[in-house]
């Protein structure tokens, strides 16, 4: 039996239960593929649902207000996956009338849908025998084929894509692409695969030289960047208090409160003689306290964002009229949402 007819068989016998493997809809399969990049699944499941729920159709998806989508994107992170469901979606009304297209080709114009997205939707939904390439496919085939090629080098990526088409199955190509994917996700694992009772640890190549430790190979990543950031917020004597949307950066269209970004950690006196501090208050009577004595650090894969949030208590004021009891309606970046939910329990 060879390694595509092993890995279907194994699937069949082991796959999970999955909501969007319950459907051939490409609506669906695209809103579980966009939203499981960079998302594992027992998070994704919730998100999966609540997008289903408010936004059954494509219609739905496409009618909506991009706040409306970033609100309930918020905390599943990299956010631009929802402002580009977003606006494929609205595409996919006015290029294709609302109908999903149909070819790998077509499906790859749709923003935020790369070679990965296009084939598994491709193959899933409408049979066409593209293969999949994801982290668990370049693991999977880096491992039992012995390939020391990094897996995001320019020769790497053509390498393993050649490669998986290869071994596609193309009378069952969806079958096949999820087979390999699920395989893994749950067998051939980054730690600890289980390579006792995997089906093809007769044949594996890094188990045979016991270097599946070693494998897949990536290179160097770019050195994290490190930033600082303060966040003022303000508290007024009538409850009030203001947020601003962001105008660039990973959480563009997202709310915050006013920030003052620094090169370095900073203290109180050199918050107060800051520009921007003394542009938003230079005219109140304010008291400031820090909320957080240890920095927030906030990990992202190119950055790592040390958060300091400062309670300027200030009297009533026109500058600040929002409402405390509102903010919930606002998209944040999850930063900001796990501040608010130990500030209200505060």
């Amino acid at each position: 039996m060879n390694f595509s007819n092993i890995l279907v068989q194994w699937y069949l016998q082991n796959k999970r239960d999955l909501p969007w493997r319950k459907t051939s809809n490409p609506y669906k399969i695209w809103l579980s593929e966009i939203i499981l990049q960079q998302t594992r699944v027992d998070q994704g499941m919730a998100y999966y649902f609540k997008f289903t729920a408010h936004f059954p159709t494509v219609f739905h998806l496409a009618k909506a207000t991009e706040e409306e989508v970033l609100k309930l994107w918020q905390g599943l992170g990299y956010y631009s996956r929802a402002r580009n469901l977003h606006f494929s979606a609205k595409s996919i009304v006015k290029d294709f009338g609302g109908n999903f297209p149909t070819t790998y080709k077509d499906i790859l114009k749709l923003k935020g849908v790369g070679d990965y997205t296009a084939s598994a939707i491709a193959s899933i939904c409408y049979n066409e025998p593209t293969a999949v390439v994801d982290g668990n496919v370049y693991r999977v085939l880096a491992r039992y084929f012995g390939i020391f090629t990094p897996i995001n080098s320019t020769k790497g990526i053509k390498e393993f894509k050649l490669l998986a088409q290869k071994l596609l199955d193309p009378s069952i190509p969806g079958t096949y692409n999820q087979a390999i994917m699920e395989f893994g996700a749950r067998m051939c694992k980054p730690q600890n695969p289980d390579c006792n009772i995997c089906p093809l640890n007769n044949s594996c190549v890094s188990l045979a030289n016991n270097i599946f430790k070693s494998l897949p190979v990536k290179e160097k990543k770019l050195k994290i960047k490190k930033r600082y950031f303060n966040y003022l917020v303000v508290q007024t004597e009538d409850n009030k208090t203001i947020i601003e949307k962001r105008k660039k950066g990973i959480w563009i269209n997202l709310y915050q409160f006013p920030l003052l970004e620094s090169t370095e950690e900073i203290e109180v006196n050199q918050l107060i003689g800051h520009e921007k501090f003394d542009e938003l208050f230079n005219d109140l009577n304010v008291s400031v306290k820090l909320f957080n004595q240890t920095m927030v650090v906030h990990k992202l894969s190119h950055q790592h964002i040390f958060t300091k949030f400062w309670i300027v208590n200030t009297p009533t004021s026109v500058k600040f009229s929002l409402n405390w009891g509102e903010i919930e309606r606002y998209p944040v970046p999850i930063l900001i949402d796990n501040f608010l939910n130990e500030y209200k329990s505060n």
